[in-house]
């Protein structure tokens, strides 16, 4: 898989802000990256969750237009992660340091399949060894590496290990996905696409840029020149 995709970061706390976010890229970007955190496994809770662990019902028609890629900061991903299929969500990203064994992680992901997730995938965290990942491989189309040494909060400074880490990745497993998550921007893209990294989750540099598009299409072009 050699094509750059850049999807523009939502951290919603209601509805109404997906609605804005979408509205602010749709125009130019093929795909929104929701990140959903539950205050149990992240230590803040967003949309749509009401509580910590609690959710209302919801769904996806507020981002119509765009391809909905969801990462399930939780503590308990496999009904949510269904929720959001059912939704219309295009891809489900669960952290593998949530399952409770690798038989709940591989039932979670050939569930969402079924559901008719276009993608299923694990996420995970900096810190946490890649060797967890061996025995889920074969099940995922997409590996969600974050590029931060916290999550939750928006603003967590970019790990310069983070390509490195991303290399050893992508030399044991050369045909999985690898989707990067936090701190991306113009400054790291380039080495991190040279890395191995084709998806990319970006947040404050396209969305706190005084022309969110122009910033967009920056980061495309550094990405996509970095395959040349």
């Amino acid at each position: 898989m050699n094509e750059i995709r850049i999807a523009p970061t939502c951290v919603p706390m209601s509805e109404r802000d997906l609605a804005v976010c979408r509205d602010q890229i749709v125009d130019f970007a093929p795909a929104i990256h929701i990140d959903v955190d539950d205050a149990v496994f992240a230590p803040l809770f967003t949309w749509p969750y009401c509580s910590p662990g609690s959710f209302d019902t919801f769904d996806l028609t507020s981002v119509k237009g765009l391809t909905a890629d969801v990462h399930l900061m939780v503590q308990k991903p496999e009904s949510i992660g269904l929720e959001f299929i059912r939704a219309g969500a295009s891809c489900v990203m669960g952290h593998i340091e949530t399952f409770q064994s690798a038989t709940k992680a591989q039932d979670a992901l050939s569930g969402w399949r079924s559901a008719g997730a276009s993608e299923v995938g694990l996420a995970i965290l900096f810190q946490t060894p890649l060797e967890g990942l061996e025995s889920f491989i074969s099940n995922c189309d997409i590996v969600h590496m974050m590029s931060i040494d916290r999550i939750g909060t928006q603003g967590i400074p970019y790990n310069p290990s983070a390509p490195a880490r991303i290399a050893d990745f992508h030399e044991q497993y050369p045909d999985v996905t690898i989707s990067v998550d936090g701190g991306v921007c113009e400054n790291n893209i380039v080495e991190l696409v040279r890395a191995g990294a084709r998806r990319f989750g970006i947040g404050a540099a396209i969305s706190k840029a005084a022309d969110p598009k122009a910033a967009y299409e920056h980061l495309k072009s550094l990405a996509e020149s970095a395959l040349e």
